[in-house]
């Protein structure tokens, strides 16, 4: 694919994002993997407004190399990057629902969502909880890669979700997924619910297994 097709693709699944509410205002991020290094959305940008040629673009240790200035939160793809070199794109948003489950004093910090539907269990899996830091604290990072290994997605607490997928259209619809995931939670709680059962999981895992 080329670079201006990526720019492109980058431009139009943000403005996508953006207008049925996923993320608002100039929060929320995109990143995708070139031969050479990155393509990110500046900082400071509406996601409903991305100019393809102004997105930065990134060397492989991260240095600017051209466009606008990267999002601030750059380190979080970098981490995710480090330990899933199979990864295509990452999203990172501040979705409302996500959001609120990150929030929930309740939320168990190894799985913060049940297994709902054989969707989310296909796209999404496990997601973990990441403790809370401040806003560009590099020990968010250090927690992130710490469990980039095992997981390709994590929600981070008081904060929302970040996403890796093997292409730029995956990453998305996981994050879709999960974001879904977590208004359902939130709509059934108090209720007696019925979940997957562990041997489900288990045959979603080895039917749909992640190679990325």
């Amino acid at each position: 694919m080329s670079e201006t097709k990526q720019r492109d693709d980058i431009a139009r699944l943000a403005k996508s994002l953006f207008e049925r509410g996923l993320t608002f205002g100039s929060s929320g991020n995109i990143s995708v993997r070139v031969e050479d290094g990155w393509l990110m959305t500046p900082t400071g940008s509406s996601m409903g407004a991305i100019d393809p040629a102004r997105i930065s673009r990134l060397d492989l240790a991260g240095n600017l190399i051209s466009g606008d200035k990267p999002t601030k939160e750059s380190f979080l793809h970098m981490a995710m990057y480090r330990q899933r070199p199979r990864a295509g794109a990452i999203v990172h948003l501040h979705s409302t629902h996500s959001v609120a489950v990150s929030c929930l004093q309740c939320a168990d910090p190894r799985d913060v969502l049940p297994p709902l539907t054989a969707y989310y269990v296909m796209r999404v899996g496990r997601l973990p909880l990441i403790p809370y830091f401040a806003p560009g604290d590099m020990d968010l990072a250090r927690a992130v890669e710490e469990m980039a290994s095992d997981h390709h997605a994590v929600l981070l607490a008081n904060h929302g979700p970040v996403v890796a997928g093997k292409t730029l259209e995956d990453a998305v619809y996981a994050t879709e997924e999960l974001e879904e995931t977590a208004k359902l939670f939130l709509a059934l709680r108090g209720m007696q619910t019925r979940p997957l059962t562990p041997d489900q999981v288990r045959d979603l895992e080895a039917r749909f297994p992640r190679d990325f």
